[in-house]
């Protein structure tokens, strides 16, 4: 029996004009050998470094303790936290969104072009294993924000799979003034699609979609409104930073 291996997966989400809110997808690589060509939240395995002592402590928003009491004491607190930090670290390496805030406490402000290409290739660079994530955020004077990601789900894939990862879902609202990047290395697509259309879609021929997604989808879909939403899973003190 394969051992699963420990990782984060996050669902971000944004409101709509109509008051109900959307979710975004990716689409991976059909090469990839994990779910290639399936349409899936950002996300991946926990790295050693996500509780290193140098990348929790550019944490805030979270303490170990807590995120081992909310992941049911099942891991020791400093790997309890390195969920959250994966959740932070997979976002930014797949799509470009940081859940960071600046030294200062102040929200991260990507906008300006030479700040935008620089971070861009800051996240090139972590994805090709160049510069270490604990390295950017020293570097961008950046601290993970672990305040804005909620946990909403656990999943173990079955014995059966010769791939297997024991998984946490999170959800998270999207950063002002940030857009996730359209494609990259491990992304050929992402989209903005309400839980609803994302499982009217779901297997026909061109959007290819399993459990557990769709299970986070349909938990989602009853919720219908984006303050709903935000009622349930206590992210109103985000809300008002959209």
């Amino acid at each position: 029996m394969t051992r699963p291996r420990l990782a984060s997966t996050v669902v971000l989400l944004r409101p709509d004009a109509s008051g109900e809110f959307e979710i975004l997808l990716t689409r991976r690589p059909r090469q990839m050998r994990f779910m290639g060509g399936f349409y899936v939240f950002p996300g991946g395995t926990v790295h050693d470094n996500d509780y290193s002592p140098r990348v929790l402590e550019r944490c805030r928003g979270l303490s170990a303790d807590q995120a081992q009491q909310i992941l049911d004491n099942r891991h020791p607190p400093e790997v309890a936290l390195g969920h959250w930090v994966a959740v932070v670290r997979e976002l930014y390496e797949e799509v470009g969104i940081l859940l960071c805030e600046a030294e200062s406490g102040g929200p991260v402000d990507p906008r300006a072009e030479k700040t935008k290409a620089r971070l861009e290739l800051k996240r090139q660079a972590i994805v090709k294993e160049e510069l270490g994530f604990e390295e950017f955020l020293e570097s961008e004077e950046l601290h993970c924000d672990l305040s804005r990601v909620v946990y909403f789900f656990h999943r173990v894939t079955p014995e059966f799979y010769p791939m297997r990862f024991d998984t946490r879902f999170y959800i998270a609202t999207l950063p002002p003034d940030q857009v996730p990047l359209p494609r990259s290395e491990e992304v050929t697509e992402s989209l903005w699609i309400s839980p609803e259309e994302a499982l009217a879609r779901a297997y026909g021929d061109d959007f290819p979609i399993l459990p557990p997604t769709t299970t986070v989808l349909a938990e989602l879909a009853q919720l219908r409104t984006w303050k709903h939403l935000l009622s349930v899973y206590g992210l109103d003190m985000k809300a008002d930073r959209q």
